[in-house]
């Protein structure tokens, strides 16, 4: 069975960038309570920060 693809809202996105061109990398906790404030799981915000770090490079 395949996963359904998480589609982010534009004021998650543009929260996340924000906060990704402050700091590329999150701890545990600000991944924790960042997904809090978006309603995400922080593994959404992990995955998120990651492609985006990959993106990033391009």
């Amino acid at each position: 069975k395949k996963k359904r693809r998480i589609l982010f809202s534009k004021s998650q996105i543009h929260l996340l960038e924000k906060r990704f061109n402050q700091q590329r990398y999150l701890s545990t906790p600000e991944r924790e309570q960042l997904a809090t404030e978006l309603r995400l799981t922080p593994i959404q915000i992990k995955i998120w920060f990651q492609n985006h770090r990959y993106k990033f490079k391009k």
